[in-house]
């Protein structure tokens, strides 16, 4: 029998079957929250501080007040880490409103509360990894940024799940969401790179996804190796036309994809730049990051 997950609840672990919030708690009622998903490999927690960073910059953003400092969150995590014995794996990490009442202000919550889960994670079977993806575009759009920020990791994706029901109902693994001007925003839960005659592009921010870490973390390798990496303005052409396409994040990592609404992209199987970039990735997340147990 396996051991119980330990959940780290405001400053309490407790054991998944005890772990509960309240049903007043408004990141229940109304999605009203932000996240974080982080990866550890080998016993260390890859870019740590920068998804804290982003944590409280989207509390920042909502007018969420964190009910710990950075420090405390960073501790919490390896924590939940450590209770859990696990070397490689993901968080999830929750801050929620707290709880409320059944209106719709925030500011009638007291107290925010705190939620981490480490546990595993394998969003696509590995060989997918090796064979690639099929996507389809989606007919749901990416909320306008004058709606909510892109930059901002809501606990409210019922607009990403809706996109990733019409990839799965096509028979697709992800789907590409576009902007309410018809350019490539993300895709449900990853950000989008293409390759064409040597050359990296990906949409900006502005377009309506999320600067990911793991996207900055391409960007950057993709400087430090010499690729010319461009951020543009893309459509759906720009990507059925490319010699290669690869999503993005943390929790997908890096993946290849090789059909793309009934297009085979490029030679349909993963690209040498696709792969160099796969390769870069895991070396840096096996040998870098904040170690857990020393």
């Amino acid at each position: 029998m396996s051991k119980a997950l330990q959940i780290y609840i405001d400053g309490t672990l407790c054991d998944e079957d005890n772990a509960k919030i309240s049903v007043f708690d408004h990141g229940l009622l109304y999605g009203d929250g932000v996240f974080e998903g982080i990866r550890f490999y080998c016993g260390r927690v890859f870019k740590l501080k920068e998804h804290i960073d982003r944590l409280y910059d989207s509390a920042k953003a909502i007018q969420l007040t964190v009910s710990i400092s950075h420090e405390e969150m960073s501790k919490a995590v390896m924590d939940t880490i450590r209770a859990n014995e696990l070397k490689d794996g993901y968080v999830r990490l929750l801050v929620t409103r707290g709880v409320g009442s059944l209106g719709l202000n925030p500011f009638l919550c007291e107290r925010s509360s705190v939620i981490i889960i480490a546990s595993k994670i394998a969003l696509y079977d590995e060989e997918k990894y090796q064979q690639g993806l099929t996507l389809v575009t989606c007919s749901t759009r990416r909320p306008a940024p004058a709606a909510l920020s892109p930059s901002v990791k809501s606990l409210n994706y019922l607009n990403n799940i809706m996109a990733k029901v019409e990839a799965l109902n096509a028979g697709a693994e992800e789907g590409v969401m576009l902007n309410e001007q018809g350019f490539v925003a993300e895709c449900t839960g990853d950000n989008v790179f293409v390759v064409k005659s040597g050359k990296i592009y990906t949409p900006p921010v502005t377009a309506g996804g999320l600067n990911g870490i793991t996207r900055q973390v391409v960007m950057q390798l993709a400087h430090d190796e010499g690729f010319e990496l461009l951020e543009q303005d893309l459509t759906r052409y720009e990507l059925y036309t490319a010699d290669e396409f690869f999503l993005s994040g943390t929790a997908a990592e890096i993946v290849p994809v090789a059909k793309y609404d009934g297009r085979i992209i490029g030679e349909g199987k993963i690209g040498p730049v696709t792969l160099r970039m796969m390769e870069f990735f895991r070396e840096l997340t096996q040998t870098t990051g904040m170690p857990i147990y020393e």
